[in-house]
């Protein structure tokens, strides 16, 4: 199964919800006060957000003025292409070598989601080093060694407890000791102890600046898609304490709040690069915009 075709069958149950009750609205052919009423509605249904859906239909109600739209086709194209402008078209790309931090609240998926990532850059021909930076939460190095050994690449990891930017320390050291083409950092995501969490992260963020500053540098935050809007105040706080450039949405595929994907670039101008659409190690993939429109309605 291609990418593409991934992200819509990932989208299957926010398209359930909401797919069917626009081709009714649409297939009506009447663009009056009530159409928009009802729009409204439907769109927040799949947790686009407020602000990010009222946005969509002011533009849509203008560009449908504009252009004399009365063609029921023509409109939901409309629609589609409206919210495709509002994710715009940045994908991931980097050089090498690169150093990724993943962040991300406990339970979102952010062991398996580095794992993945792995996978992707092996796939690549490229050489990967994971940090396991996670020293608080129990078990965790060895939850991503396991991910490390699926995906056949390295982990630098140290004793439960100990300092996380040691543990990057050591890792970045490694990397360019043997020319390795990616460092993955994984981190705690403990937001009960949020003020030591977020100088924990500050802290890797120097590190890292300092030992590999030759290196390009992403800021990944991993997002679980069936917390919906919850979702954005998870990269409002993160953001406070690192730049986040780019976000990877899990559990995509098990949510019919899909919808959040626009509510994220419009609300924080951030990208998703990555989404996951299932438990395979093959199952996170790179964002699509056009797929994920066509997927969603």
């Amino acid at each position: 199964m291609g990418f593409f075709q991934k992200i819509i069958d990932g989208l299957k149950k926010t398209r359930d919800k909401i797919g069917f009750k626009l081709n009714e609205l649409f297939k009506r052919g009447i663009f009056d006060e009530d159409f928009y009423e009802e729009l409204e509605f439907i769109l927040l249904e799949a947790d686009i957000g407020e602000d990010t859906t009222v946005d969509i239909i002011d533009e849509l109600r203008e560009r449908m003025r504009k252009d004399s739209v009365s063609d029921s086709k023509r409109a939901y194209e409309y629609l589609r292409k409206v919210m495709a402008d509002i994710l715009g078209d940045e994908r991931f790309e980097t050089s090498y070598p690169t150093v990724i931090m993943v962040s991300g609240v406990n339970g979102v998926g952010k062991t398996t989601t580095i794992g993945k990532l792995a996978n992707i850059f092996v796939k690549q021909g490229k050489s990967v080093v994971i940090a396991a930076a996670d020293t608080f939460r129990a078990a965790a190095s060895e939850q991503l060694e396991v991910w490390a050994n699926r995906a056949k690449v390295r982990i630098i990891k140290h004793e439960e407890g100990s300092d996380p930017a040691a543990v990057v320390y050591d890792a970045l050291n490694s990397a360019k000791s043997r020319g390795t083409d990616v460092v993955l950092v994984d981190t705690a995501g403990r937001l009960h102890n949020k003020k030591n969490l977020m100088e924990e992260l500050k802290k890797i963020d120097r590190v890292v600046d300092r030992e590999f500053p030759e290196a390009e540098r992403h800021n990944l935050i991993v997002l679980d898609a069936t917390t919906g809007q919850n979702a954005i105040s998870q990269v409002e706080i993160f953001n406070e304490a690192i730049d986040i450039d780019g976000i990877v949405l899990t559990k995509l595929d098990g949510t019919a709040k899909g919808g959040v994907v626009l509510a994220i670039k419009h609300d924080m101008d951030i990208p998703v690069y990555f989404v996951g659409v299932g438990e395979g190690l093959d199952d996170l993939i790179y964002f699509d915009p056009d797929s994920y429109v066509q997927g969603i309605i």
